[in-house]
């Protein structure tokens, strides 16, 4: 992500699709490392040349925008104020709004609380909604639930999500890791993505964020990968109101036209469930 390049995932790779029906909160993968293997920002990166036959007007239903009733009261009318580092002045979502709409959509209620603190917050500071933060969240780990993980209360999934190394095997260009990188997966040759939303320490060092101001940017919390992954997606100044904005900042973040068919589905089909 730090450097804007092109690789892209594997033709024949397989990536974890939304159901059309609420989906289970844990759903044991047979192919975890193969969907690991494609995670997003392993293989790809924010870049402004996107390939020809990627869709071009696809937006989520009623993607951008949190009812007034997901705002806790003392947050109402303020929707979007700067990010802060002290979590009690953030808006806060509201419990109720919470519970209700994660047992719509078939979200674990950590889950949604990370996606819409993300909006709410405005840190990518653009129009992106929770259900493409839940789209891509689902595509990338299941909520942080994939092989039978537990997402736990702090945003932090047991055990830990780690990606493969990128060592150059299922059509990737391998890529060595660093002495930091190694520190957060162990790997003293190569690089891995981790956390319920695939980072590579490259870039979480450039995206990374504190979105539950706990004072640390954990990529391993999914508070924070949320908050993270809508400064990514905010970062190249797309319209994410409309098809083509939306699409390009989702291809941005994985370079794959079945990966944006992939969040575009799982994104609509919480909208719809919860609108």
């Amino acid at each position: 992500m730090a450097s804007r390049s092109r690789r892209r995932r594997g033709s024949g790779a397989r990536r974890a699709r939304a159901p059309r029906r609420v989906p289970a909160l844990a759903r044991p993968v047979g192919a975890f490392v193969v969907l690991l293997g494609v995670s997003t920002l392993a293989v790809g990166g924010l870049a402004r040349l996107y390939a020809p036959d990627r869709p071009v007007d696809l937006t989520p239903t009623r993607d951008v925008g949190l009812p007034a009733e997901a705002v806790a009261p003392a947050a109402v009318g303020d929707v979007r104020p700067a990010p802060v580092s002290r979590s009690s002045d953030r808006p806060a979502v509201d419990p109720a709004w919470l519970r209700r709409t994660a047992a719509k959509a078939g979200i674990p209620e950590v889950a949604l609380r990370a996606y819409a603190s993300a909006q709410l917050s405005g840190v990518g500071g653009c129009d992106v909604g929770w259900t493409t933060l839940a789209g891509i969240g689902w595509v990338e780990s299941h909520h942080g639930t994939i092989g039978g993980r537990v997402l736990e209360a702090d945003g932090r999934s047991q055990p830990p999500i780690i990606g493969p190394a990128l060592d150059g095997t299922h059509g990737f260009k391998a890529l060595r890791s660093t002495p930091e990188s190694a520190a957060w997966h162990g790997d003293p040759r190569w690089e891995h993505a981790v956390g319920p939303m695939q980072f590579l320490r490259s870039s979480w060092d450039r995206w990374g964020a504190d979105g539950d101001g706990d004072g640390v940017a954990d990529p391993l919390d999914l508070d924070d990968a949320a908050a993270a992954t809508a400064r990514y997606l905010c970062a190249d100044g797309h319209d994410l109101a409309t098809g083509t904005g939306w699409s390009a900042a989702i291809y941005s973040y994985n370079h794959s036209d079945v990966y944006v068919r992939d969040v575009y589905a799982a994104a609509s089909a919480y909208a719809q469930r919860t609108g």
